[in-house]
């Protein structure tokens, strides 16, 4: 087992460089810009349709608000993606261009805008087809984005613009030096449009899909799911975050599928389209990537050592909530032989259920996209329907990852028993020689706390970055709180990595957490650039930081 792991530690470079693709930082960070529109539209409708369970139908108006609604929040993200994906590749390029040379953000995203609608709409009597404006055109929305901002590139790397004279504004000079990128993005687009439509009489979003829906239903199969979320769970054993490399290749297909299956249940049929948000949030990493939410509650009630009990007491809290750092690195899980089996089996164990009830059985698949912090049992259930089909299956996965972990979490745990004891006959030993040789009582010496002097210093702002937000608000909670205490001057916040662009330049300090490690090159060049402290953190170190306020404040006082 040991061999084995060495051997895939030695990808880590290889997935680092993957997780780290600009292409593929722009399709999550795209998203991540654009997911308050998604939560929106899904809650919004999910208080709506709740009612219907229970045999309570609103009235034709009432409906007919809440879906309009609707229609114009999660029916036009597809056109929202293309403008943040533009951004954030934007963003991402610029990083690498001449300091004279740099893409206007603003422009791409308009650009980008206007090119979804060409490739995604079709004129109808008395205005445009909304059809593949919504998540069915997130395809779309990655391939206009990716076209528009390398054209756009292109001519600013090569000069390809209208010059003006030194006299005129530096703004309306840049509106005149955008007007060839965004023409040559958009006749791009239109050709592109023109071309599809002549070969398959359809629009490029409508064929797009067509042509990927075998990877679709094979991504939806049983050997799909398993490569899929196995794939999540290996990569973050080695330490690089899975879902960051995994989720924008299906980030289209996941979200279309949700609608599909919300369109399915109201039209009365079986929502069976199993591939969704929700089977990633809930199943797949359901108490985070690795399945590991029995895992801290097994901790408690069944190991021996002090370390996992320790680690079980402080964990189950934010594992409950799919933030699972504290587990994988406190644990450790992360490249631990004992854990690879289990962190690996229980994902694809938990899909390959959830896909039995739905094929098989007739339960509902996901139908809303819910916060990725809903408890996941809680998550089942409401984004599937408040089925009793779903009750069931939240049960039964509780007792299968607790089947799947516990023999290896025993396994684990009597080698901590016995680590532990031979530490603690040394440590005896080493103070009975202690105690031999002292030649007179010791007086027991009392520390006590010195405040902390005033300072006049400026308040030091940390910005701490995760994937997802959560685990960084760990951190930024016990800087929070030490500087409470201590009265030291550091203000912390907690943010996710593709979201920190438009407010870095307000702080002095970014943490990254273990999980975003990978990005370091990146972000530094951003921090330098504006002269911010940029501190990395391992697993171990990071998990003590967030539990100790004091260890953090002098963590950050270190290194400021």
């Amino acid at each position: 087992m040991n061999t084995l792991i060495k051997q895939i530690e030695k990808g880590k470079p290889l997935f680092d460089k993957i997780a780290r693709n600009i292409y593929i930082g722009a399709i999550r960070d795209g998203f991540l810009t654009a997911m308050p529109v998604i939560l929106f539209s899904s809650i919004f409708i999910l208080f709506a349709a709740v009612p219907e369970i229970f045999g309570y139908a609103w009235p034709e108006a009432v409906s007919t608000w809440l879906w309009k609604v609707y229609g114009y929040s999660m029916g036009i993200v597809g056109l929202l993606v293309s403008a943040t994906t533009a951004r954030c590749l934007t963003e991402s390029v610029n990083r690498k261009m001449p300091d004279n040379r740099r893409i206007n953000a603003t422009s791409t995203m308009l650009a980008a805008i206007v090119g979804f609608l060409l490739l995604t709409t079709t004129q109808i009597e008395g205005g445009i087809s909304m059809d593949y404006m919504g998540t069915k055109g997130i395809l779309v929305s990655f391939v206009v984005a990716f076209l528009t901002v390398n054209i756009y590139k292109f001519c600013v790397l090569h000069n390809i613009t209208i010059k003006m004279p030194k006299e005129v504004p530096g703004t309306i000079a840049q509106t005149f030096k955008d007007v060839f990128p965004f023409a040559f993005s958009v006749f791009a687009a239109a050709l592109l449009d023109v071309i599809i439509r002549q070969m398959f009489s359809v629009s490029f979003a409508e064929a797009i899909i067509h042509l990927l829906q075998p990877l679709f239903s094979a991504a939806d199969g049983y050997l799909g799911l398993a490569l899929i979320y196995g794939a999540m769970a290996l990569f973050w054993f080695v330490g690089v975050h899975g879902p960051s490399i995994v989720e924008p290749a299906i980030a289209a297909i996941i979200y279309v599928n949700v609608e599909s299956n919300l369109q399915l249940h109201m039209a009365g049929q079986h929502a069976s389209n199993v591939l969704t948000t929700g089977l990633g949030h809930f199943l797949g990493t359901m108490g985070g990537t690795g399945a590991t939410l029995v895992v801290p509650y097994l901790f408690m009630l069944f190991a021996k050592s002090k370390q996992l009990k320790a680690v079980g007491k402080a964990s189950f809290v934010p594992v409950s909530f799919g933030v699972n750092e504290p587990v994988l690195f406190a644990a450790p899980m992360i490249l631990n032989p004992y854990f690879f089996i289990p962190f690996l089996l229980a994902p694809i164990i938990n899909v390959w259920a959830f896909k039995f009830f739905v094929d098989v059985l007739g339960m509902n698949s996901f139908m809303y996209v819910l916060p990725w912090a809903t408890p996941a049992p809680i998550g089942i259930i409401l984004g599937t329907g408040m089925g009793v089909l779903a009750i069931v299956l939240s049960v039964l996965l509780i007792v299968v990852d607790s089947i799947i972990y516990l023999p290896f979490i025993k396994a684990y745990d009597a080698v901590l028993v016995e680590e532990e004891a031979l530490a603690a006959s040394q440590l005896n030993e080493e103070e009975g020689e202690i105690l031999a040789e002292t030649p007179a009582p010791v007086k027991e010496v009392v520390l006590q706390a010195v405040a902390a002097p005033e300072m006049d210093q400026k308040d030091i702002n940390v910005l701490v970055l995760c994937a997802g937000a959560g685990t960084s608000a760990m951190l930024a909670n016990a800087l929070r709180e030490g500087a409470e205490t201590f009265g030291v001057p550091i203000k912390s916040a907690a943010g996710a990595y593709g979201s920190h662009y438009e407010i870095m330049q307000n702080y002095d300090v970014i943490v990254l957490a273990p999980q975003v490690n990978s990005y370091y090159e990146d972000i530094k060049e951003d921090s330098d650039r504006l002269g911010i402290k940029l501190l990395p953190t391992k697993g171990a170190e990071y998990i003590k930081l967030t539990r100790n306020p004091k260890l953090a404040v002098d963590f950050i006082m270190e290194h400021y």
